[in-house]
């Protein structure tokens, strides 16, 4: 891991505020989900509700296409949520073109975060929680930092956490496909997600402060909001 030190601000200190690496964590998180989720669920529900849902659907398609070939051509890092996303669509949209069916269509993601949920308990059950996988996209640490039992423990426990938001995720989208017409889903839908997101995301945040400051981690953030665990 790079030494951070040399971007510090001078009046950086070792462990900032709470808020401050919440702010630094949404700031990273925020324009990625922007990117994979909203954006294509605003060019669907636009699609569906003025030229017809197919177009949408081929909008929301291109979009995360043409998100993953930016990021590809100017050699930056494509992040693991937006990869999730764009597997997911190509798989709902292959599927919405042998059958045409809006209800199948956002059937898929349910399915998908129904088989997320389970993907994320399995990981824990094998000893690889996936949240450590995730975590370095937001926060860079070393690999003896990662392998802390106190660390290892809150992988764990935030795979867990977040293998639930999975399966509340699936179960508040099937019951809103089944009871609301599709223009109505795609609205409460997405604002159903961000809420349960953004819970987890504090609580996420909040747990892994706590378990740093406790086992004896510094948290720094450097110039960009980039945040580093170092051991002491």
């Amino acid at each position: 891991m790079p030494d951070p030190s040399p971007v510090l601000s001078a009046g950086t200190a070792p462990g900032p505020p709470a808020l401050a690496v919440l702010f630094a964590v949404l700031r990273r998180l925020g324009p990625q989900l922007v990117e994979a989720t909203l954006v294509p669920s605003l060019l669907c529900y636009v699609g569906a509700v003025t030229v017809g849902f197919a177009w949408g659907v081929l909008a929301a398609a291109t979009w995360t296409a043409l998100s993953i070939g930016r990021r590809v051509a100017m050699r930056r890092q494509v992040s693991g949520l937006l990869v999730l996303a764009a597997f997911g669509l190509l798989i709902r949209s292959a599927v919405y073109v042998l059958n045409e069916s809006a209800f199948v269509y956002f059937l898929q993601p349910i399915a998908r975060s129904a088989a997320t949920a389970l993907l994320f308990a399995a990981s824990v059950v094998t000893g690889r929680p996936l949240v450590a996988r995730f975590a370095r996209d937001f926060c860079s640490f070393d690999a003896d930092v990662g392998s802390r039992p106190a660390i290892v423990a809150l992988f764990k426990r935030l795979t867990l956490l977040w293998a639930g938001a999975q399966a509340v995720i699936a179960a508040v989208h099937l019951t809103l496909l089944t009871t609301v017409p599709i223009s109505v889903f795609i609205a409460t839908a997405t604002g159903a997600v961000w809420l349960i997101i953004a819970t987890c995301v504090v609580v996420t945040v909040g747990d892994a402060i706590r378990t740093a400051r406790d086992d004896g981690l510094r948290t720094v953030l450097a110039h960009g909001g980039r945040l580093y665990a170092l051991a002491n």
